[in-house]
């Protein structure tokens, strides 16, 4: 039997933790507030991510928040790996993290949509399945110039092209989830692309109105 140190569900469950905390700081709103620019929430389409906070105008600030987002990714999936923790911990880990971003208990648990952190964890899980679905991001962003087009198009691809590199597993399960997540977190974007009113990259939007 296990010792409670060495126990590896216990192991799991705090990595997942500790990833889930990690994945709880917005750097929308952090790196905003480092360059003094306005909270990310209270503009364009109100989510603290990297895209929205491009139409402040300031791009190093996105550049940053956009790096930030995929390291806390990234980085618990890494470390959790190191460790040499198994496929299905290092799945929750990474879904941890996902949903800290999601649901940040640091910012009320109003986070943002997820394509950044989820791009870092991908790219932990395996390099060629977050190099691929980058490379289906940047094709559609570059075409179409909308970002939520391209996060919906390469959400919709990741859990096809992890199954084709690795077959039905824990990972492909938590790369699914992860993809369902995304596409429901833009489902006002996918009203806005519909309805042809959807804002494109870089373009600077008016004040997201106060809630009633």
């Amino acid at each position: 039997m296990d010792s409670p140190v060495t126990d590896p569900r216990l192991v799991t469950a705090v990595a997942a933790v500790l990833a889930y905390l990690v994945g709880s700081l917005s750097f929308a709103v952090i790196v905003s507030r480092l360059f003094g620019l306005s909270d990310p929430r209270t503009y364009g389409s109100g989510n603290p991510g990297a895209t929205n906070v491009l139409r402040s105008g300031h791009k190093g600030a996105a550049i940053l928040t956009l790096l930030f987002d995929a390291l806390k990714g990234y980085v618990p999936v890494a470390i959790a790996q190191r460790m040499g923790l198994d496929q299905t911990a290092v799945t929750l880990v990474g879904l941890a993290a996902f949903l800290g971003h999601l649901w940040p208990i640091f910012f009320r648990f109003e986070g943002g949509k997820g394509v950044a952190t989820a791009a870092g964890v991908l790219l932990a899980f395996q390099p060629a399945l977050g190099g691929l679905v980058l490379a289906v991001w940047l094709l559609m962003a570059v075409v179409f110039r909308y970002s939520s087009l391209a996060a919906l198009t390469a959400s919709l691809a990741a859990p096809v092209i992890q199954w084709h590199l690795m077959g039905m597993g824990a990972m492909t399960i938590g790369v699914a989830i992860m993809s369902a997540l995304l596409i429901w977190r833009h489902a006002a974007n996918i009203r806005k692309l519909l309805a042809g009113q959807e804002s494109k990259l870089g373009q600077k939007a008016a004040p997201t109105p106060p809630q009633p």
